[in-house]
């Protein structure tokens, strides 16, 4: 059986602001933080993307799905996962919020209707990939998927710690099984 840490550090920067201390997580923070782990750890939101691969539309999109994820974790998990924590430590509901609207809404606020304009000028007989290959800002969005990885991986790394499982996403990188 896998023991979880009593606690762990926080140093997240997102750029915004920097979010530094420590967590405590309870069981309930833990599984939730479990939750959003994988669905972090499977999506484009810590794996690279690179500029051969997929559409931009689709990586937005995963990533707009995580504030679903997260509302539903958050509303399965309750108020204990948001409670105030002794000596201003963070709680699971803080940081979640917290990489939702500093991490991840800056770039879909930004890049969403940006797409969607390069998107609405699409002629018909081209596909939606020579299309979004054709754009000049295409490497500039590709640019702010990595910066906002580069964060979504440092959460990741966070959730994997207070449930005191390995980073599952060096494991698949290194081929260690």
């Amino acid at each position: 059986m896998v023991r979880a840490p009593k606690s762990v550090g926080v140093r997240l920067n997102l750029r915004v602001v920097e979010i530094s201390g420590t967590w405590e997580p309870n069981d309930s923070e833990r599984r939730a933080a479990w939750e959003l782990y994988v669905e972090l750890l499977t999506r484009v939101s810590v794996v690279p993307l690179r500029e051969d691969e997929g559409l931009l539309r689709e990586a937005l999109g995963s990533l707009y799905s995580l504030f679903t994820t997260t509302r539903e974790v958050l509303r399965k998990y309750g108020p204990e996962v948001a409670e105030p924590k002794k000596d201003g430590q963070y709680n699971f509901g803080y940081l979640a919020v917290s990489m939702l609207n500093y991490g991840i809404r800056p770039l879909l606020a930004r890049w969403h209707p940006a797409l969607e304009d390069w998107e609405s000028r699409r002629p018909v007989d081209r596909s939606r990939g020579e299309h979004e290959h054709a754009w000049n800002r295409a490497g500039e969005l590709r640019g702010a998927l990595e910066d906002t990885r580069t964060i979504l991986t440092a959460y990741a790394d966070l959730l994997a710690s207070a449930c005191g499982v390995p980073n599952l996403l060096e494991a698949v990188a290194t081929g260690d099984r």
